[in-house]
């Protein structure tokens, strides 16, 4: 049997391997490197970026929640000239595509941040859109139209690849993927963490000081493996970055099936910082088990016959 081929097409991006380290778990991706090998990766997303300092909300942030993960960090970062400052002449020696993730309060802020990002070296910006919306009320990604300008405004900053990172908190989420590709996306990410809490029954408080947060790992597989199929069904053609709750090979095959070009892996380095090594192995000899050849293969084939509701 042949070599597996790992190759695969995500909108205009041809990856190395399917495996992506996700936006807020490999840090800026340079100092990431120096834990894990990048050869294991078809590219990390480093963390995001806004066009000024934000301080992030107040400690504690992070908390175990059955077997996931709760997080209420706020987007914590130095701003984009000082992010730049650090990490951009360091970029080009991390030894995988490095793709930077832009955050703001509207569509100007945005695009001041991806303009940085690619003057900087990044090879694709990610659009996180997971912020509250200019006045304060509400999630950018769980508005379509919302959404459409902020990553039409990217669009219109850069030349590199845009993605659109989307939100399973969405009421429609094949409304919001329709609108951001119409508006320049080149693929969208599937998804982000879903909105958890936990509470501390010895200390009877929260056991994350904002009372809730993003609620990631295993847990968030099916959930997110269902909002990969449903948009993969609906608006075909539209390349997709699957993520969510992927800890083992197996989840690799399951995202590809369900209609996703690319996998990302997050929660899971937290607790193993290696674990795409891990991951390529089973996911390897998933494929030799099953004579499969070609990773591209299985992209989308659990969608025939499918009816969603």
């Amino acid at each position: 049997m042949a070599p597996l081929n790992r190759s695969l097409a995500l909108g205009p991006v041809t990856l190395r391997s399917p495996l992506v380290g996700a936006s807020g778990t490999v840090g800026s991706a340079v100092d990431f490197v120096s834990v894990a090998s990048p050869d294991y990766y078809g590219a990390l997303v480093a963390k995001s970026v806004a066009p000024e300092p934000w301080v992030g909300n107040p400690p504690p942030r992070l908390a175990p929640a059955g077997a996931g993960m709760l997080n209420a960090v706020g987007i914590q970062n130095p701003g984009i000239e000082a992010w730049l400052a650090e990490f951009g002449p360091r970029l080009a020696g991390v030894g995988v595509p490095v793709w930077g993730s832009a955050v703001g309060h509207g569509p100007g802020g945005f695009a001041e941040v991806a303009r940085g990002l690619e003057d900087g070296g990044v090879e694709a910006v990610e659009v996180n859109l997971s912020c509250p919306n200019l006045d304060g009320h509400g999630l950018i990604a769980l508005d379509p139209d919302a959404s459409a300008r902020v990553v039409e405004a990217v669009r219109q900053a850069v030349s590199v690849p845009v993605s659109a990172k989307l939100s399973p908190n969405a009421s429609d989420i094949v409304a919001v993927a329709g609108a951001v590709w119409d508006a320049g996306a080149d693929w969208v990410v599937i998804g982000n963490t879903v909105w958890g809490a936990a509470i501390d029954i010895e200390s009877r408080t929260p056991r994350v000081a904002m009372g809730s947060g993003g609620y990631s790992g295993p847990p968030l597989k099916p959930i997110a493996l269902r909002a990969v199929m449903e948009v993969a069904a609906r608006i075909p053609g539209l390349p997709i970055l699957g993520c969510g709750g992927v800890s083992r090979g197996a989840d690799v095959v399951e995202y590809l099936m369900a209609g996703a070009s690319a996998v990302g892996i997050g929660t899971v380095h937290f607790a193993e910082p290696r674990a795409a090594r891990r991951i390529d192995r089973e996911l390897a000899r998933w494929c030799r088990s099953h004579s499969v050849e070609r990773l591209s293969d299985l992209v989308g084939v659990a969608l025939r016959g499918v009816s969603l509701p």
